[in-house]
């Protein structure tokens, strides 16, 4: 079992910055990748980004260039550093942790871009 803790949401108006945090129990942190998602009031969940267990990572369009993914194996903690945000992010972020056929998500963080 793998629980998920999400933190460092907040409001930040457009051009500003926020760093995702998500910190998991239990010990195979390493094994697991590690994905973000966000949900947007009356939208689908939809990918973000994610990372391997051997740090390759990968992003969605609407977000390459400006978030950055990373991880931190020993602190069992995986980032999501997200610069030049948008209105259009504001969304409710979530970590999710793959080991097929396991899977957990986090209980989501706020995120909300505006002037």
């Amino acid at each position: 079992q793998v629980q998920l803790v999400e933190s460092g949401g907040g409001s930040v108006q457009p051009g500003g910055s926020l760093r995702l945090s998500c910190t998991a129990s239990g010990s195979i942190f390493s094994t697991y990748v590690m994905l973000w998602y966000r949900q947007a009031p009356g939208k689908q969940r939809e990918f973000v980004a994610s990372i391997t267990t051997g740090s390759n990572t990968n992003y969605a369009t609407s977000v390459k260039g400006r978030f950055t993914i990373s991880r931190d194996n020993a602190k069992n903690t995986v980032y999501l550093q997200m610069n030049g945000l948008k209105p259009e992010d504001t969304a409710v972020y979530y970590c999710n942790a793959v080991r097929p056929p396991r899977e957990y998500w986090g209980q989501g963080t706020q995120v909300t871009v505006s002037s």
